[in-house]
């Protein structure tokens, strides 16, 4: 594989972007972070029920289905935000009622199905399997910026820098390719980005005294191993749906799905690393 200058830096730039638009949310304070993240959360959600729709053309979709997924999407953000924070007690009026309504809207869409004659539940189960592809990790990666700053913006740039590291290895000594789902990608350029992601943090760890050295390698590892498979997943998604990109946000790297399909596979595995063995959701770094 040659490098491709052009596509390089095309992707280069739309990435620097990215990077200051995340880097602005994360650092800015609580309430840019939650927006950037409902952001990328509807607009993920979106193209995930787009493809979807062209990998099962048979299913019959209500209107109304993905709007009010979107809604649960963000009423369990909310949820989850207040709860941390403290702004609602469990047993409040207004905790019931919003947890009636999440417990009762799939069996609300069921009846509806039952007295409309069209059975829909197949889309609803798919619609529930975007809710956890996508808004799960959100959730996580929001309340990890709320514990420890430093965790999703190390996060963020490790997975960064594997795709940087895993395409210029890729491009110069890939031959064999990782998968069918996914041609473009090397076993060369994969373990030479995880490699050197690992370095990276391990050199950063090395000269910091925010968490151990191997905390910061394992948390690389989360980022570059999950990240590749969120990648394949994509992927796959994409190639069932028989679509090139999942969306056009990005030049040269497609749509909000292509951007974050890394993040929203490696963040379950970086929280729940954090959760059980760094202890880092009890520690305020900044």
């Amino acid at each position: 594989m040659a490098l491709d200058l052009p596509v390089f830096f095309k992707r280069t730039s739309s990435a620097i972007v990215f990077a200051i638009i995340m880097l602005a949310g994360l650092l800015w304070n609580e309430w840019a972070f939650l927006a950037l993240v409902c952001v990328i959360q509807v607009l993920c959600l979106r193209e995930y029920f787009r493809l979807i729709k062209k990998i099962f053309p048979g299913t019959y979709w209500p209107p109304a289905l993905a709007p009010l997924m979107q809604v649960t999407g963000l009423s369990l953000m909310f949820l989850a935000y207040n709860l941390y924070m403290g702004g609602l007690e469990l047993f409040s009026p207004l905790m019931i009622v919003m947890l009636a309504v999440l417990l009762l809207l799939p069996a609300l869409l069921l009846l509806s199905s039952i007295l409309s004659g069209k059975n829909f539940l197949s889309a609803l189960f798919q619609a529930v399997g975007g809710l956890l592809y996508i808004v799960t990790p959100a959730i996580m990666l929001f309340l990890m910026r709320e514990k420890s700053l430093l965790l999703p913006l190390a996060l963020i740039l490790m997975i960064w820098t594997n795709d940087t590291m895993a395409y210029l290895v890729g491009s110069f000594i890939g031959k064999h390719p990782l998968s069918k789902t996914s041609p473009k990608k090397t076993w060369e350029g994969t373990i030479g980005g995880i490699i050197l992601t690992i370095a990276g943090a391990a050199i950063w760890g090395y000269f910091t005294h925010y968490y151990k050295m191997m905390d910061w390698m394992a948390l690389a590892l989360c980022a570059s191993l999950a990240g590749t498979f969120g990648d394949l997943v994509e992927s796959k998604l994409k190639r069932l749906a028989e679509v090139k990109d999942s969306g056009s946000l990005m030049p040269g790297h497609g749509g909000a799905l292509d951007r974050f399909d890394s993040l929203l596979i490696a963040t379950p595995f970086a929280f729940c690393y954090a959760l059980l063995f760094m202890d880092a959701l009890y520690v305020v770094i900044f």
